[in-house]
């Protein structure tokens, strides 16, 4: 069961950015195992549960990265990363162009909430197709977006927009080339107990329809083709 991070993680997420090296982090690595990658790993498994309750037959999967960089994409930076996230997806290979449920733990700060990383542009032209289709649905669900705090729509934009939206209010959906809904903080006392637990199910639980929405987009026709 999670129990909360401590400051022992905080330290070693502040330790690993200014000593991104192997002996450092060797020297660390039960600090990192005890007091980041195991509590991640104790926060995922609580999160799956509870989003396999509510989508049972969507196929999820939990996830945790590890903290060891990709040697290929290293681009100049140390081995290690800063921070971990861990993501509830569906299973399947090209997780970046389905949507994903995700937390993340940062030195600064952390975030939470949904959306895509790499989506397929044909899923972006489904959904400007299917707004179009039937703009009241997700007028409905923009609205309920714009009258909350916890979570903000950020995106990725095209240079100019693929279509024209059909109201001023879905217009950043058909500028959008990828997107997330998120909730963006520093680190606050709840990430120090159990209280974080309940802060995401609660916000996952507001997204949950967003993320209905937008899973069954690759099922739509090909706009394309018709």
């Amino acid at each position: 069961m999670f129990t909360g991070f401590t400051d022992e993680t905080v330290d070693f997420m502040w330790g690993i950015r200014f000593n991104n090296e192997r002996t450092w982090f060797e020297a660390h690595k039960e600090i990192y195992l005890t007091h980041f990658y195991r509590p991640m790993c104790d926060l995922a498994e609580e999160l799956y549960a509870f989003m396999l309750e509510r989508r049972p037959d969507c196929g999820l999967i939990r996830k945790v990265t590890r903290i060891y960089r990709d040697a290929r994409r290293l681009h100049g930076r140390g081995p290690y990363k800063e921070s971990l996230w861990l993501s509830v997806e569906q299973a399947g290979e090209q997780w970046t162009a389905r949507p994903t449920f995700w937390f993340e733990l940062m030195p600064e700060g952390w975030t939470y909430g949904m959306g895509y990383w790499m989506p397929k542009p044909s899923t972006m032209a489904k959904l400007r197709a299917r707004i179009l289709r039937d703009p009241g649905t997700m007028e409905n669900l923009t609205g309920k977006l714009a009258g909350q705090a916890e979570f903000a729509l950020e995106t990725q934009d095209y240079k100019r927009p693929r279509a024209a939206a059909p109201s001023p209010a879905l217009e950043p959906w058909f500028r959008a080339k990828s997107f997330t809904i998120i909730h963006e903080d520093k680190l606050t006392e709840e990430l120090f107990s159990r209280d974080v637990v309940d802060r995401i199910k609660t916000g996952w639980e507001f997204l949950l329809p967003y993320y209905d929405y937008f899973v069954t987009l690759d099922g739509d026709p090909d706009p394309a083709a018709e």
